[in-house]
This record gives C-alpha cells, structure tokens and sequence, in this order.
C-alpha cells in the first residue's frame, strides 16, 4: 500500500490520478489552506488528516510516507500572472517550493511528484527550476521532468505542463508514458442542457474574446 502526503492538495486532483490508475495507496495527510479547497476536497474523497500551512509545519508530526506530491502554486510564474517569481524567501506563493526541503530532507520520501506550468522551465524561472533539482540530488534524488501535453494523453485540451519524478536511492530508469492518439473530442463531454448561471455574461465574454 502506498502511503501518500500531499501538500498543496488542492481538491486532490493527485489522489484522484493514483485512484483512476488503479494503484493502491493511503494518503496519511494533507497540507492545504483553502477553505473551497478543503471543502471540495472532504466532499470528494471523504474527511482526512490536514496538517493546513506548509510553511507552519513541523515535519516530524508528519506521517511516514512513500510518495510526496508538491505541486506548488502557479501564481507567480505563470504567463498569466505578474511573474514575482519563486526565489527564496522571496515571500511570493510559488516560493512556497522551498518550504519543502524541510519536508524532503526529514522524511525522505522514496518518491516525489511535482506538476506546474511550463513557464517554470522558462527563461526566466529555469534557473530556480535547475537549482531546485540540484538541492534534490544532493539528497539522494534523480530527477526525471518533462513538458507533457493534456491532449496526448487522452483530454481533449491544449495544456502544457512541466511533470517531475524524483526518486530516492538505486532504481531503474523512469520513462513518461507514451503519448496516446486522442479519440474524443470537447463536443462529445460538453452537456447540451446547461443552467443559465454558468453563461458568461456579454461583458465577460466581450472582454475575452477582446484579448484572443
């Protein structure tokens, strides 16, 4: 049985993969801070063991685990966002990355993952990215990441994102699965009876289609 700790849990999107694959698996707890979040994510997967501010955490009083998922926020190193950056105690939310050394060098996890948005492995936010593996190996980790598409894998969206698998000690070598022809299309999952309330409005939709 895989014992898992995800921080940054979210709605527990991670969980749910590990679910849909069919891998056996535990997660002895979580760390997450928003309220939506938590809500959505006791309503999906049932109560659970939330330790709440990675930051605030003392690693000791978290459970033994096998693998560690970390898929820290975006915010500051997304296109989209104002690109603050994740430096070291730079005090934005993706910097929040570094809060997991602790985590990482105290219960040395045999495996990580991490997923986030291309622009991590940019011109701008690569050198923190290539620093942030550097500190992994030192550990005791190898890391293996890649730029992988939704839409070679079965969804069909156009979403880059970076994915990485740092494992601990003596292993054989990781491969990301292969990509997979895509044979369902958005029209075929998009509902044709949809209440009004999710309709943008056409000042929402005005302003959209004004940036494309």
């Amino acid at each position: 049985m895989l014992k898992v700790f995800e921080a940054f849990a979210g709605i527990g999107t991670q969980r749910m993969a590990l679910r849909n694959l069919g891998i056996p698996h535990e997660v002895v707890a979580i760390a997450e801070i928003d309220k939506f979040a938590i809500k959505s994510y006791e309503a999906i997967h049932g109560p659970v063991n939330n330790l709440g501010d990675i930051s605030k955490i003392n690693p000791d009083d978290i459970p033994d685990h096998d693998l560690f998922t970390y898929s820290f926020p975006c915010q500051d190193i997304s296109v989209a966002g104002k690109q603050a950056g994740l430096d070291i105690d730079s005090g934005t939310r993706s910097g929040l990355l570094w809060e997991c050394q602790r985590v990482i060098a105290t219960k040395k996890a045999k495996y990580l993952l991490m997923e986030n948005v291309k622009n991590l492995v940019g011109k701008k936010h690569k050198p923190n990215f290539d620093k942030w593996l550097d500190w992994l190996e030192s550990q005791g980790y190898t890391n293996y990441w890649q730029v992988l598409n939704a839409k070679d894998y079965g969804v069909p969206q156009n979403r880059e994102r970076v994915f990485c698998v740092s494992i601990l000690g003596k292993h054989s070598p990781y491969v990301f699965p292969g990509k997979q022809e895509l044979t369902i299309r958005l029209k075929d999952i998009l509902e044709d009876d949809v209440d009004e309330k999710y309709y943008l409005s056409e000042e929402k939709t005005r302003s959209i289609t004004w940036t494309l």
